[in-house]
């Protein structure tokens, strides 16, 4: 018969099962990905706001989604290296530090998919209504989308939180590397009906908004480039869509990738990973993909990676 621990405040994380050959791969790699990270993303919102040439919409935008990578981050990897050279046994969390970092976490997702599709609206009104682009996505209307992008996911996501956080729970592992809501609720020997409607809502509701403006904007986008006979439209089309939807393509792949691999418990392993890369490939990737769009942030990545290979050989 199974021993029940009800509402204790101490839980364990099962954390990543990797040998101990590979482990320090592993470490290494996921350490320096979190590096590059956050000296990628903190370099280019910095860039961005001190620079007044790129005081544009999109670039501001895009500072949003670099503060959303840095913040997903910092609450996930650096808690998990230290899991990682921990034993098992010892892989202890708080309950509220739990709850803390699954809120994070949820909220990475999130506002990556509301920041996106008002990057998607920023690039309609930029191509197909380009003579009023500056009276649409004036600066008031900026702040007044980035919140609403923040917002709308803090409330759903607290909603989410909240019928989970109301459980009695009567266990205490965490399967998983880290704390998110389905880690969280499946702690609870009650009925979790009403959270797996309202997840299960939440998750349909939250990939149809976000691929569905993506076909929408992008299918009128196509439309007003194939009709045009103006050349540098459509090659200011083409560069600045192709960046956004290659980041959308990447968080939309990455999300499918986790839901997938949850419907086949026997590759749970390698659903630990593929989680933790959800966080990891995007943050890695976007100062990369944006600095290909703009010659300002290329310039501060290069000096960037070429102060890298300075330092060793002083």
């Amino acid at each position: 018969m199974e021993n029940y621990t009800y509402n204790s405040y101490t839980l364990q994380v099962e954390g990543l099962n990797v040998s101990k050959e590979s482990m320090y791969p592993v470490f290494l790699f996921f350490f320096f990905s979190y590096v590059f990270i956050m000296v990628a993303n903190v370099s280019i919102a910095v860039l961005v706001l001190i620079d007044k040439n790129l005081h544009e919409p999109m670039y501001l935008l895009f500072c949003s989604l670099s503060f959303n990578d840095i913040l997903g981050n910092s609450i996930l990897v650096p808690r998990l290296l230290i899991d990682m050279l921990r034993p098992p046994s010892e892989r202890l969390i708080s309950y509220y530090e739990c709850v803390v970092q699954a809120f994070t976490t949820q909220m990475f997702g999130t506002t990556a998919h509301t920041v996106l599709m008002i990057m998607a609206f920023d690039r309609y009104v930029a191509i197909c209504n380009p003579l009023r682009y500056a009276v649409i996505m004036s600066s008031k209307m900026v702040v007044k989308l980035t919140v609403s992008a923040w917002g709308v996911a803090f409330v759903l996501v607290g909603i989410l939180l909240g019928l989970t956080i109301r459980l009695n729970r009567c266990r205490t592992l965490i399967k998983n590397p880290y704390c998110d809501n389905a880690s969280l609720f499946k702690l609870s020997c009650e009925s979790v009906f009403i959270n797996n409607v309202y997840g299960l809502t939440f998750t349909v509701v939250l990939f149809t908004g976000s691929i569905g403006s993506m076909v929408i904007t992008y299918t009128k986008i196509t439309v007003v480039c194939l009709t045009s006979n103006n050349k540098s439209l459509n090659s200011k089309a083409l560069k600045t869509c192709s960046t956004h939807l290659l980041v959308f393509l990447i968080m939309v792949f990455s999300g499918m990738s986790i839901i997938a691999l949850h419907r086949f418990p026997q590759y749970s392993d390698y659903r630990k990973f593929v989680v933790i890369l959800f966080h990891i490939v995007p943050g890695c990737l976007n100062p990369i993909i944006y600095g290909v769009q703009s010659k300002e942030i290329r310039k501060m990545l290069s000096k960037l990676f070429e102060s890298k290979k300075v330092l060793p050989s002083r």
